[in-house]
Parts: structure tokens; sequence; C-alpha cells
């Protein structure tokens, strides 16, 4: 089995909705990339299959992307920092509008992540993001975990990353040898 039918595999059918998505954003060459556990997946050692995509467009490109998406067949509902986009399978696409993530897409790289080719995150932003998901407050414990999770993984795949912890994840992640 190839990473792309354990993919398909695990999230019902998701292969086609995340090659549509990239294909959309692709034709129309908006900046973008996924950030989130899809990135992580890419950095990291070990892949971990989850069924959200976490994406973040250029600013001057959201409503654009959002139309495109929408004509492509996805369902949209808005939050006060997302835009979630349904498909036909068990994927959760959220895209990110926070100011956060703005520069995100102008350091992104070209990956191959479960078989899919997309852009993924530069590792700092990564490794950032997953801390800033970490640190909020109201922030499920159930996600928290998954979260600090998320940065060892990183951290043991890409030990200078240790250093440039918070003392409170540095408490918690043991340091790479």
């Amino acid at each position: 089995m190839t990473a792309k039918q354990f993919y398909d595999w695990q999230t019902s059918g998701g292969t086609d909705d995340v090659m549509r998505l990239v294909g959309v954003l692709e034709r129309v060459d908006v900046a973008w990339c996924v950030i989130g556990g899809i990135a992580v997946n890419h950095w990291a050692e070990q892949p971990m299959v989850t069924q959200d995509v976490d994406i973040v467009v250029a600013v001057d490109a959201v409503e654009r992307a959002v139309s495109l998406l929408e004509g492509a067949g996805f369902r949209a509902e808005r939050f006060a920092w997302s835009i979630n986009f349904k498909g036909r399978s068990a994927v959760n696409i959220q895209l990110s509008t926070e100011d956060f993530y703005r520069d995100y897409p102008t350091r992104a790289v070209a990956a191959d992540v479960h078989g899919i080719l997309m852009r993924v995150a530069s590792l700092e932003d990564t490794i950032r993001g997953k801390i800033k998901a970490w640190s909020e407050p109201e922030r499920r414990q159930s996600k928290k975990i998954k979260d600090l999770a998320d940065i060892a993984r990183l951290v043991e795949t890409h030990p200078r990353l240790w250093a440039d912890l918070p003392a409170e994840l540095r408490d918690q992640i043991r340091k790479p040898d």
C-alpha cells in the first residue's frame, strides 16, 4: 500500500479532496501553504495520519481562494479566525485567517506529504505555529497534548530546535542526545 493509498483509506477518500484543494490553489497561482499537523508530517521522521488540513493563503487572496474552492465543490463555513471547508471525504480543511500566519506562504517549500505534492510551511514556521497552538490557554486539553507530541516529534528529528523552545516546553520535552 502506498502512502497515498493509506492516507486515502484513513480519511475516507481524502486524497481526492486534498488533491483538488492543491490543484485549485496551484492553477490560479495563489501563495499558500499547509501548516499544522500536515506540515509536521513533512518535517518529522515518522508521519501520523490526520484528517485536518490546515492551510494559509496570502492575505490578498483569501476571498479569491474561498470563491475558487466553493466553485470546486467545497462547502465553506466562516468563523472568527478561520474559514473551514468540507468536501466529499472525512478531511476537514481549515484556512486560517490569523495575522500570525500572514507571511508563512512566502517561506513555504515544495513537499511530498502522504504521496501528495503540496506547499508546506518552513520548518521554523511549523514549530512556531505548533508552539503558538500549544500555548493558547483556551485550547482543548486533547489538542494541547497533540501539539506537545508534534513539537516533540519535530525536536527529535531536528535537535537544534530544542534550544529555541520556551522554558515551559523544555521542561516537558527531553533534550535530544
